[in-house]
């Protein structure tokens, strides 16, 4: 178990990983739903995918929906690689979980079992939680940029905690309520944050895709469409 990452030490830790394209969203840093229950200790970095593809969901993952206040990730990783920082403590991410499910990466176990149909346990307050853009659909790929921008991200949380990549684990893993979220291969996913963790942060295998140049957006005009998309979602 862990003390959550403070925002500085997440910055920190993915650029010393090679992620470049980052987004700071205004007021990532205190976005987060610990008035309504426990942040950490944590020993668990899940990933998710969004289900659904498009510009709005920058603001609907820091907003959150009618049903499901936000912030409902920590990070949000785009199809293009951009990552988004999303929220820092308590995200509506991973729900309730499966006990099974959650001692396999407390314990570092390299079988991650089918969850139990029980889910005593809170997995918001245990685990942080990383969205990527996909429908989700059969046959949607995964852009390389996105697939090995996020196992940069999994891997920084790992190396900054001295956790093995058997404490990344997928929402799919987790609950019964989520049977192809995210519709990757978990096992290759984890044997590639493994090989990451083998190497100093700053490693970049030469088969791996290098991260958009584009600029990302200045901190006025993301201010003004966080806003809009404010307006969308309430």
């Amino acid at each position: 178990m862990a003390v959550p990452m403070t925002p500085d030490q997440w910055l920190k830790a993915l650029r010393a990983e090679g992620v470049t394209d980052i987004v700071e969203m205004p007021g990532w840093r205190s976005n987060n739903r610990n008035h309504k229950g426990a942040w950490g200790s944590v020993h668990a970095a899940m990933i998710h995918h969004t289900g659904g593809e498009g510009a709005a969901l920058p603001g609907i993952v820091f907003n959150g929906r009618d049903d499901l206040p936000g912030p409902l990730c920590h990070d949000y990783l785009t199809r293009t690689g951009r990552l988004y920082l999303v929220g820092n403590g308590r995200a509506n991410h991973a729900g309730t979980v499966a006990k099974n499910a959650y001692d396999a990466v407390l314990n570092e176990r390299s079988a991650h079992p089918a969850p139990d149909a029980a889910e005593p346990i809170d997995g918001n307050a245990v685990s942080y939680g990383l969205e990527c853009e996909n429908t989700g659909a059969v046959g949607r790929d995964w852009p390389a940029v996105q697939y090995y921008t996020a196992v940069r991200v999994q891997a920084a949380r790992c190396r900054f905690h001295g956790w093995t990549a058997d404490s990344v684990w997928a929402h799919k893993e987790a609950t019964r309520r989520k049977p192809v979220d995210p519709r990757i291969d978990m096992a290759k996913f984890r044997r590639d944050v493994a090989e990451r963790l083998k190497h100093p942060a700053s490693w970049s295998p030469p088969t791996t895709p290098t991260t958009p140049t584009k600029p990302a957006p200045t901190l006025a005009s993301l201010d003004a469409r966080v806003t809009a998309l404010e307006k969308k979602v309430k």
